[in-house]
């Protein structure tokens, strides 16, 4: 399952009472503010939930896996995220019940239900505490 742009504004007009055409304003704002702080070289930092930042990447000389050729991959900018480690000890809490000894994930067992240390963050952030 995947979170799309349309359950953030449900979830926005269910939990705060914006009408859809209000939460959905509100969401493409917040695309747009990170998009063009992003475009511009820029970090975003947010406190308990992680880091995005663009990176450039040098040319350099690869090689085609069918062919075995070398081939020259051309210098890119690349956006990079970097959890915090609140999220993820978030996200180890909520599912490492679910692994086994060697490694596998039984995905009908159900997440555990936790007190959001990442989330608790950023509430006291936003408060000022």
């Amino acid at each position: 399952m995947s979170l799309s742009k349309t359950d953030l504004v449900n979830k926005l007009q269910d939990q705060l009472g914006f009408s859809k055409k209000e939460s959905a304003h509100i969401i493409d704002l917040v695309f747009n503010l990170i998009k063009d702080t992003l475009t511009r070289g820029e970090k975003i930092k947010i406190s308990g939930f992680g880091n995005f930042t663009i990176r450039d990447k040098a040319e350099r000389i690869g090689r085609n896996p069918q062919t075995g050729e070398q081939i020259t991959i051309p210098s890119k900018r690349v956006l990079t995220f970097k959890p915090s480690e609140l999220l993820k000890d978030d996200v180890t809490e909520k599912y490492k019940h679910r692994i086994d000894q060697a490694g596998q994930e039984d995905t009908s067992i159900p997440a555990k239900d936790i007190n959001s240390k990442s989330l608790d963050y950023f509430k006291d952030e936003e408060r000022g505490v």
